[in-house]
């Protein structure tokens, strides 16, 4: 019932930087805690980033803590993540994911998920 759409992925240099965003629809936004994980070729699936459903809380993994910032504006039901510094090992399926918990960290508790969008990020 909640469909998510990312874009913004591509290729950029090491250092540079990055915008992705998510555009959901079919029910209402705002109901739902946001998160973007992220999957390397041959890795498991991994948490980069949450926003609480009214954006008033974020939480951050230790390898992007600084460098990725993560905001939503339910008035255009999307979520976005802003991506500085960009190292080679953030390369990636970036996957924006939609769940009715709080704050969740575990890709298990999330209920839906966008199709991923790659970035690559060169040396």
């Amino acid at each position: 019932q909640v469909q998510l759409v990312e874009s913004g992925g591509g290729l950029v240099q090491a250092g540079g930087s990055l915008r992705l965003s998510c555009v959901a629809s079919g029910r209402t936004f705002s109901i739902y805690d946001m998160g973007w994980f992220r999957q390397a070729p041959g890795k498991e699936r991994e948490f980069v980033a949450v926003i609480s459903w009214n954006g008033r809380d974020t939480y951050y993994a230790d390898s992007v803590k600084g460098r990725f910032t993560i905001s939503r504006d339910n008035a255009k039901n999307t979520v976005s993540l802003q991506m500085n510094s960009l190292k080679a090992e953030d390369t990636a399926v970036y996957y924006c994911a939609a769940s009715t918990g709080v704050m969740p960290r575990d890709r298990s508790n999330y209920n839906y998920w966008g199709q991923g969008t790659q970035v690559n990020v060169s040396s």
